[in-house]
């Protein structure tokens, strides 16, 4: 299935006294892929808030961590919507070291997190058609 992938430099910031990235910073990084995704197809979660009124709380959160990542490292953030049904909305991410001249990216961390489309009281609510179809779009390849 076809994936997104945004790239970010650790900072030292988001490393923890062992120079280890905290734990939960991959949880930011899922956030920064999901928006990227949406982004790469022309939508805007800003606007899914602002204009269409939907929120997209996490309801469940999971994290899988191979190999650390450390301060000035390299790394890629592979998105891919993996479930659209109904007001539900499932992401499933990778996170990747960037390989050094030219050597496969090492896998770090994989995960998921799923939504539900609410509005501001948290009532489910559809998704606009224009996001699901181009989400649905995406994940028939």
């Amino acid at each position: 299935m076809p994936v997104t992938t945004h790239q970010v430099r650790v900072r030292y910031a988001e490393t923890d006294q062992m120079g280890i990235v905290y734990y939960a910073n991959y949880l930011v990084w899922f956030e920064l892929g999901r928006v990227e995704l949406l982004r790469s197809l022309g939508l805007a979660y800003s606007q899914l808030e602002k204009e269409h009124e939907c929120i997209l709380p996490v309801v469940e959160a999971t994290c899988r961590y191979k190999a650390p990542a450390r301060y000035d490292d390299e790394i890629l953030i592979e998105t891919r919507p993996a479930l659209l049904r109904g007001s539900v909305l499932k992401f499933a991410y990778r996170i990747l070291r960037k390989g050094a001249d030219g050597a496969e990216p090492m896998l770090l961390a994989e995960g998921e997190t799923v939504h539900v489309v609410c509005d501001d009281q948290l009532n489910k609510k559809p998704l606009p058609e224009h996001y699901a179809a181009a989400l649905r779009e995406l994940m028939a390849g």
